[in-house]
């Protein structure tokens, strides 16, 4: 299967942890922060195949308008491990007991999930098995709720480039694909491959220096995952009415469609389109992605 890491990056910035640990879920060790006190937020990051690291900054941002938010590392990625990384120890439905084992270890009744575009699958995923755990949703540029957007992604990610960026990443990533994976190359293609990620350009270089670290063996499993079983949430969610936010760019290679389909799914549901913004409202348009969240939050 080819590499999917299209849409699921993160962003890193040194902030302060004020709590670390490590639990034992099942037959894997999860890692998980939190950040402030208040109600729980879990924010889940995306990838797959990427450590919350990334999400630090955007947790200790939202901890300040008086919340706990909590990050973790998925199975196999960070410091969250498993016994081997296969088809076996690494599925969906392993990655939602995480986070059920996650929640009751710290004794939480109920919380609020923000997903990131895998995470937003992922957050659909979990709500669908445990809607009573889950006080509210926001759908930060999700990969939605079905597999739709694997049908555009590829085209989207192209339509963000240059020829020369597009010709470039197409050069790297078939010397990637022909065995070379050394370091110089997989920046190189980063590089270039960056710039579909955001409408700031001028923010590419922070996209770049994450999307090397991307585990591509997790990466494959879990999209092999999805497809195997026919991952589509689209009709579980017609008696949620707890309030759900979606927030998408208009420039993001996630299309508006996709944001309206998960729209469409929650009954209790508003969606927000943010101008001049890719698929970091956090880095693209800081204010109104964060005013938004605030207000949701809060209301």
């Amino acid at each position: 299967m080819k590499q999917m890491l299209l849409l699921f990056l993160l962003v890193s910035v040194n902030v302060f942890s004020q709590k670390e640990k490590t639990i034992t879920s099942g037959n894997s060790k999860l890692h998980y922060k939190t950040f402030g006190s208040g109600q729980p937020i879990l924010i889940i990051n995306g990838g797959p195949g990427m450590n919350c690291e990334g999400f630090s900054y955007i947790a200790d941002e939202i901890s300040k308008f008086g919340y706990q938010t909590i990050i973790y590392d998925q199975r196999g990625t960070g410091k969250s491990t498993v016994e081997k990384i296969d088809s076996e120890h690494i599925t969906m439905d392993l990655m939602v007991q995480d986070m059920e084992n996650l929640r009751k270890y710290l004794n939480i009744e109920k919380w609020t999930i923000l997903g990131h575009s895998f995470g937003g699958m992922l957050a659909a995923y979990y709500t669908s098995k445990h809607p009573d755990a889950v006080e509210k949703i926001i759908f930060s540029s999700s990969g939605g709720i079905n597999m739709n957007f694997t049908r555009y992604a590829q085209k989207r990610i192209a339509d963000n480039l240059t020829k020369i960026q597009k010709d470039s990443v197409d050069f790297y990533a078939a010397k990637i694909n022909n065995g070379d994976n050394s370091l110089k190359t997989r920046k190189l293609r980063a590089k270039y491959l960056a710039n579909a990620y955001v409408f700031d350009k001028t923010k590419a270089p922070i996209i770049a220096e994450r999307l090397i670290q991307a585990n591509f063996d997790i990466n494959s499993i879990v999209f092999q995952n999805l497809i195997n079983t026919n991952f589509d949430c689209s009709d579980k969610f017609k008696n949620f009415k707890k309030p759900v936010l979606i927030l998408q760019g208009e420039n993001d290679i996630i299309s508006i469609e996709t944001a309206q389909e998960i729209k469409t799914a929650f009954p209790n549901s508003e969606l927000i389109t943010i101008k001049n913004c890719s698929h970091y409202g956090w880095l693209d348009a800081k204010d109104v992605y964060f005013n938004a969240v605030k207000r949701f939050l809060k209301s």
